[in-house]
């Protein structure tokens, strides 16, 4: 595989599970020096260093609780000690709360509001704290998903809103950063094969609906979506910006 991302390190989030660990392989594939961040996941986390260290990669794993405010800033002192620099911040940890609809009396108001804490201003966070010293030239890579552009079914307001909420961040970010050739994407995954998507599979439609509503009749792959992160990462992504893109089999069209 090409080593387009030789020399640069990059943090993904998340990095435990899912699209996480999928990315952190792909990036490592790539020639980069990998950080992944875990919040409760440690045995899954350092099973994926372990993997990227196999493939020949630098590469470590931080706990750092997204929910919490505070975390943002020793991730990246953290990434810092050990690699000297970051080029490329992936913010991809997040959590989905579905299924309930806001005029649900028994909705559970704490849940979603950690979901909008972690998703939204965890990501903020570790924006906040990296911008600053990230590499002129680098890269930010937001994981949003579909559902903050089209919503076809009930039980999703606040998931959607907070992956809306990102879009407009990162089209902020992008203004603000790009005098030093940072640029700031969003990529909108439709359904993957993940276990967050497995958790909420019972609040989709039925299978069969639901795949009827893609064009392209499947799910995304990890490595599809991961490829493509890849790319808006590497020397070939660098006047894209500002520029949100859906990797969803054409489902919303």
């Amino acid at each position: 595989m090409s080593q387009s991302l030789k020399g640069k390190t990059v943090l993904i989030t998340g990095g435990s599970r899912g699209l996480g660990a999928a990315m952190a392989e792909a990036f490592a594939a790539h020639g980069a020096e990998v950080a992944i961040s875990y919040a409760a996941s440690a045995d899954k986390a350092h099973a994926v260093v372990e993997k990227l260290r196999a493939m020949g990669a630098r590469a470590i794993a931080i706990h750092s609780d997204q929910a919490q405010p505070g975390s943002a800033r020793p991730l990246i002192d953290a990434v810092f000690a050990e690699f000297g620099k970051l080029d490329i911040l992936v913010n991809n940890a997040g959590i989905a709360i579905q299924g309930t609809l806001v005029d649900d009396p028994a909705l559970d108001e704490d849940k979603f509001n950690r979901q909008w804490q972690v998703n939204v201003m965890g990501s903020i966070a570790n924006t906040r704290a990296a911008a600053p010293r990230l590499t002129d030239g680098g890269r930010i890579i937001f994981i949003g998903s579909l559902l903050g552009a089209y919503v076809p079914f009930k039980g999703v307001a606040d998931y959607a809103g907070t992956k809306t909420a990102l879009v407009g961040y990162a089209r902020g970010i992008a203004r603000d950063l790009g005098a030093r050739n940072i640029t700031v994407n969003v990529v909108q995954p439709g359904a993957m094969p993940t276990d967050m998507n497995k958790e909420v599979a019972g609040e989709l439609p039925e299978m069969e609906t639901f795949l009827n509503m893609h064009p392209i009749r499947r799910f995304a792959t990890l490595e599809e979506v991961s490829e493509v992160v890849c790319f808006l990462a590497g020397p070939h992504g660098g006047y894209i910006t500002g520029e949100t893109l859906n990797i969803a089999g054409g489902l919303g069209i």
